[in-house]
């Protein structure tokens, strides 16, 4: 079970990073994120 739980996991992160990465940096502004953030939310997404 473990190695699924890893998997959906790095789905999960992978989907952040690619869903914030095709945000402009005008629309992360409005977000209050930081384009150099976007790798840490997707980790702490993927960990939640």
């Amino acid at each position: 079970m473990n190695v699924a739980r890893s998997i959906n996991a790095w789905r999960k992160y992978r989907q952040t990073v690619n869903e914030l990465g095709r945000m402009t940096n005008r629309e992360l502004n409005d977000l209050g994120i930081a384009r150099d953030d976007i790798r840490r939310i997707a980790r702490a997404s993927a960990a939640a």
